[in-house]
């Protein structure tokens, strides 16, 4: 027996990070499955071909996701366009890497603003629109398994908002489930993007691309979670390569 999925289509979604990596792949497997998106991304022209292949389907918003107003103009895109947002996915992050005071202070205050603020503003105007307009909703928040317990030792910034995030996101879905809205959080391991390569994560000797999940793999999992019933619910979902030595 097949088990129910929901059907998507005509559902309007805002990603967050949308212009590269996972964020990029994300996009177009929504659009395949027939939502219609508000994508954001620090760099308007990264969401740009996305704009023009589907001018009817895909509203682009450039800004800073640790600005609160960025959030806000997410949620507000869609309701312009199609008078509601059903669903919201927190993916766009940063990290940099080695020890604690290679970072320099920009560094540290980027990866908070970004991971960790970037999630709680976009969750929080979600939920605003959700109580006032559509009374359900999804909340997707891509954190890590860094923030798991299973970081590095060049990474303890990077795994301390991590395990922000999916702190945040555990105790909210329990704030928030009594209201039909549901807060997932998915925590990939290493994925094959340049994200994932990023200068000192990996020294001199990076590992075998076989070893790392690839941004389909997360993608499929984002869109997996949002078809859901709407009386199941995936609190938290790590997410492995079964070559990964740590899973």
């Amino acid at each position: 027996m097949s088990i129910e999925q929901r059907d998507i289509s005509g559902q309007v979604i805002v990603l967050t990070g949308a212009g590269s990596g996972i964020g990029a792949v994300t996009a177009r497997e929504l659009l395949a499955a027939g939502a219609n998106l508000v994508v954001g991304d620090l760099h308007a022209q990264r969401l740009q071909a996305l704009v023009q292949e589907h001018p009817d389907r895909v509203v682009a918003v450039a800004g800073d996701v640790g600005d609160p107003a960025t959030s806000r103009q997410l949620i507000d895109a869609g309701t312009e366009r199609w008078s509601r947002v059903d669903s919201v996915i927190a993916n766009a992050g940063v990290g940099f890497y080695g020890g604690l005071h290679d970072y320099t202070e920009q560094q540290i205050q980027l990866m908070l603003s970004t991971n960790v603020l970037g999630t709680i503003w976009l969750a929080r105007a979600a939920i605003e629109h959700y109580r006032q307009h559509t009374r359900a909703g999804d909340i997707t928040i891509i954190g890590s398994v860094a923030g798991l317990g299973t970081g590095g030792g060049n990474e303890s910034v990077y795994a301390a908002t991590k395990a922000a995030q999916i702190q945040f996101g555990i105790s909210l879905d329990r704030e928030v489930r009594a209201e039909n809205i549901r807060v997932t959080v998915l925590a990939p391991a290493g994925v094959n993007t340049h994200f994932a390569a990023a200068t000192g994560r990996f020294g001199d000797t990076p590992p075998e691309q076989g070893q790392f999940l690839q941004p389909e793999d997360v993608a499929h999992a984002i869109v997996t979670t949002l078809r859901q019933p709407r009386r199941m619910r995936t609190s938290m979902w790590s997410m492995w390569s079964l070559a990964e030595a740590n899973g």
